[in-house]
């Protein structure tokens, strides 16, 4: 039986195994008037991940900037639409079938200001709660069993509009918040692929107090 299990480990890890890769996206606009925006934070969190693994995004393919890498065995691709928020899901559907992979291989990580800020909530599958990029992605995919990561921004504050609130940047005051913030989702996005999604709800669906 041990011996079964390390070669079905071993066979796992093999490079061009579809098994052993994931699709991480990250949502965003581009355009350097965007970068920093709160509707940003997918994009922030894709920058993030390559920094962790020593990547750079050097192509375009499917209108999408691209990169790929590995840990600890694992194949990871990170993606960042270029087609704006709300068509997302022509760049994520054709990556997955260019790919060759299944829906639970996929992560999308997105801003959600029905989260407080600092907040994580990764999730199985579910709906887009609310956000366009995510609705294109539902849409286009014909499912909704996809792996997804929330990253909470907050309410926007007194009467101002969820719009002009999520196209604003974090403020100088959040800068020290957010690069914690991005750690810990960067974390999550890795456990998720080592562990499985089960473990990394488990470790940071949770308040980051």
């Amino acid at each position: 039986m041990k011996l079964f299990k390390r070669i079905k480990e071993k066979t796992r890890s093999q490079p061009g195994d579809a098994s052993n890769t994931f699709l991480i996206v990250g949502l965003g606009n581009p355009g350097k008037q965007h970068r920093e925006n709160r509707h940003n934070i997918g994009f922030m969190l894709a920058d993030k991940l390559a920094e962790r693994l020593g990547l750079t995004f050097s192509r375009v393919q499917h209108k999408a900037l691209l990169t790929d890498g590995r840990y600890q065995g694992f194949k990871i691709i990170l993606a960042k639409p270029q087609t704006y928020m709300n068509n997302s899901g022509q760049t994520v559907s054709t990556l997955m079938r260019f790919y060759k992979l299944p829906l639970r291989q996929l992560l999308v990580a997105f801003d959600d200001v029905d989260l407080p800020f600092e907040t994580i909530r990764m999730k199985p599958s579910g709906g887009s709660s609310g956000q366009k990029g995510m609705k294109s992605i539902i849409q286009r995919l014909g499912s909704e069993e996809f792996p997804r990561l929330r990253l909470g921004i907050g309410r926007p504050p007194g009467r101002m509009s969820t719009p002009s609130y999520v196209l604003q940047d974090f403020s100088e005051a959040h800068a020290e918040d957010l690069a914690i913030f991005l750690e810990r989702a960067a974390d999550a996005v890795l456990l998720f692929v080592t562990e499985g999604i089960e473990s990394a709800m488990t470790q940071y669906n949770r308040s980051h107090q």
